[in-house]
């Protein structure tokens, strides 16, 4: 998944695991926990790398080589977009709240306050979503308009 992507990045413009940690306001540990893929990074960390690297989400998923899109609509998370496409896609697919909640392992109430746009959607669950309905994390974050659905490998 990510973590291999964040380390090449880092090491192809020769910067450590310090200077990341740093970049984004955090412990060197910490960042090192993510990267080694201990514990995932929460998707406010992971966007602020994915601006630094100038990087899509897609990318760094390796749900494309396509390294970023062109025009960028937002380079931060849209929770109330992001809420509102959650919403249209889970209805395209027609698939409730309720199973959506099923399918990862979390509540409803979860779903929920990320479709009413109150919490950006967490790493993990974004990484599933997109990856089985082949959706692009950066559309579906609110970050580019194109592409919404993701080419089947």
């Amino acid at each position: 998944m990510y973590p291999d992507k964040l380390k090449n990045l880092r090491e192809r413009i020769g910067l450590t695991k310090t200077d990341i940690a740093n970049i984004i306001g955090i412990d060197r540990s910490q960042y090192g926990h993510y990267e080694n893929d201990y514990i995932t990074i929460p998707i406010k960390h992971l966007v602020s790398l994915i601006n630094y690297y100038h990087v899509s989400l897609d990318y760094i998923f390796d749900f494309t080589n396509q390294k970023n899109y062109k025009p960028i609509t937002s380079l931060e998370i849209d929770k109330q977009l992001s809420g509102k496409r959650l919403k249209e896609i889970r209805k395209e697919l027609k698939i409730t709240q309720t199973d959506l909640a099923n399918f990862l392992n979390t509540s409803f109430t979860t779903i929920s306050s990320y479709e009413r746009g109150i919490n950006a959607i967490a790493t993990n669950y974004l990484y599933v979503i997109c990856q089985k309905y082949h959706i692009s994390a950066d559309y579906l974050l609110g970050r580019t308009a194109k592409p919404k659905y993701l080419q089947e490998n």
